[in-house]
C-alpha cells in the first residue's frame, strides 16, 4: 500500500514529516499542534491515509496524511 503526503511524496516507516496546518488534538485537554511542527519516526498503519507517530507528551498520536509534508 502506498501512503502519500499532501504534495504527493511517498511516505515510509521512519520518515520525518512536518504539519501543514494547526491541528487540535482530541483527548489531550485542548492541546494544539502548530503548523511547522516536525514529527519524527512515523509508522504506517493499515489505512492509506493514517500515520501513527509520537510527539512529546502525546502517545498514540494518529495523523491524516493530508495534513503532513515529508521533510
Amino acid at each position: 500500500m502506498e501512503v502519500r503526503d499532501s504534495v504527493g511524496n511517498l511516505l515510509a516507516d521512519g520518515d520525518s514529516v512536518t504539519l501543514i496546518k494547526d491541528l487540535k488534538v482530541k483527548g489531550s485537554g485542548g492541546q494544539t499542534l502548530k503548523r511547522g511542527t516536525v514529527i519524527r519516526a512515523i509508522r504506517l498503519t493499515g489505512d492509506a491515509q493514517e500515520i501513527d507517530c509520537r510527539h512529546e507528551g502525546i502517545k498514540g498520536l494518529v495523523l491524516r496524511a493530508e495534513f503532513v509534508r515529508k521533510v
